[in-house]
């Protein structure tokens, strides 16, 4: 379903987790779906997509460009019309927020 969608440039929440699997934070080499990072995306019907999602620690330089990022990877879709990014500190990350494979990649043993 999820490859149709894309192929349609139509998307949902599940086309932009999919999607976003592409945006790398550049310090760790993981992305950031993979390292828990986002903590909510909605997806509304003119287009308008809303991630909110968090940092490793709030002093992280990389917010500017993950959203960056995160922006040019969903403008790919024509059906997207606006992004907008809420970076939040509540509840703050921790590393069990992390999937086993960024957990491998990174070589945490927790």
């Amino acid at each position: 379903m999820v490859d149709a969608l894309r192929w349609l440039g139509a998307v949902d929440r599940d086309v932009v987790f999919d999607a976003l699997h592409e945006v790398i934070d550049p310090e760790l080499g993981v992305n950031i779906v993979d390292l828990g990072l986002l903590y909510d995306v909605t997806v509304g019907d003119e287009g308008d997509v809303a991630i909110r999602m968090t940092l490793t620690t709030p002093g992280c330089p990389l917010g500017g460009y993950l959203e960056d990022e995160i922006n040019g990877c969903l403008r790919k879709f024509p059906s997207v019309r606006d992004v907008r990014v809420d970076l939040v500190w509540d509840p703050p990350w921790q590393p069990a927020a992390m999937t086993d494979e960024a957990k491998r990649q990174l070589g945490w043993r927790g």
